[in-house]
């Protein structure tokens, strides 16, 4: 328990530390995005490449792959139908807020919490697997299907996933751990220290991005809809994701609990992204990314006090 806390309070020290930076605004403007760059296309997929090479696959392809599977796809499949059905919220808003309730942010924030809190960044490896190969894509076609004007073919889709640098990092260390092979020290050294770089640089950004924030904003319109996001987000998914890993895998321990704070991880930057891509649920989407990274973190602490 102690040593969760030490992890949490690490994380928390580093996002100050961003905060600051961003009041003071050192990096100018565009510090968060230069940062959060820097560790998307570089860092992370280094750090991502070196710590998969020495894993082992069958803790990568386990039962945490299918808790993760199951308590995103359970959280999004209830807030869609609470919002087409309740909310009356057209197909595109409804898609967008299913999203923004079930898509964790296993990259900025996941690999931190794994690394610090966890003691080990491949824990995180059977989310991003998912989210990136197979859970975004699946939302991304839902969306083109229900927009006229993006459309795209079966080829630019699959080509999407492969160039993603996270997938590229991660499918080379997985490549590595399945052969045995480790490429020589004067290879791997570089990767790993540029990969060192990759949990600093995203907490500083966070904590940046933190900076005039101001959510449920009475003109959004959408505040049911945020609430509602935030909550099934930081309660709901976690709560499936220990159902299904204490009673329907029996799991226990570390590995009950590391599934569980990984399901309540925030809400992934890149829904923003995608909201603003396809114009639909931009409220939504800002603003339950901003609450849930905001309140993340303490309810983590508060899992980790109920599971201790």
């Amino acid at each position: 328990m102690l040593g969760v806390i030490a992890g949490f309070s690490v994380v928390w020290v580093v996002i100050l530390t961003g905060f600051a930076v961003g009041r003071a605004n050192v990096l100018g403007p565009e510090g968060s995005r230069a940062l959060s760059r820097l560790a998307f296309f570089v860092a992370s997929p280094c750090l991502l490449l070196e710590t998969l090479s020495r894993s082992d696959l069958a803790v990568i392809f386990s039962d945490t792959l299918i808790v993760a599977a199951a308590s995103a796809v359970v959280t999004a499949i209830v807030f869609l139908l609470i919002a087409r059905l309740s909310l009356k919220r057209d197909l595109s808003d409804a898609l967008i807020g299913s999203m923004s309730s079930s898509l964790v942010n296993s990259a900025n924030l996941g690999l931190p919490v794994a690394a610090y809190v966890l003691g080990d960044a491949t824990l995180v490896a059977p989310v991003l697997i998912f989210q990136l190969a197979f859970f975004s894509p699946v939302f991304l076609m839902l969306l083109d299907s229900n927009t006229s004007r993006h459309r795209t073919t079966v080829f630019s889709f699959l080509f999407q996933i492969v160039r993603n640098p996270m997938i590229i990092g991660t499918g080379i260390g997985l490549l590595l751990a399945a052969t045995g092979w480790q490429p020589p020290e004067l290879v791997m050294e570089p990767i790993r220290l540029i990969g060192g770089a990759a949990v600093p640089a995203m907490l500083i950004a966070f904590g940046i991005s933190l900076n005039g924030s101001k959510p449920l904003q009475a003109g959004g319109g959408r505040r049911v809809d945020v609430v509602l996001g935030s909550a099934f987000k930081l309660v709901l998914q976690p709560a499936v994701a220990y159902l299904v890993a204490r009673f329907a895998l029996g799991m226990e321990g570390h590995l009950l609990f590391s599934a569980v704070v990984l399901a309540a991880l925030p809400t992934a930057q890149n829904v923003f992204v995608t909201a603003q891509r396809y114009e639909r649920g931009i409220v939504i989407a800002k603003d339950t990314v901003l609450l849930t990274t905001i309140v993340a973190v303490p309810a983590m602490m508060g899992l980790a006090a109920l599971l201790a």
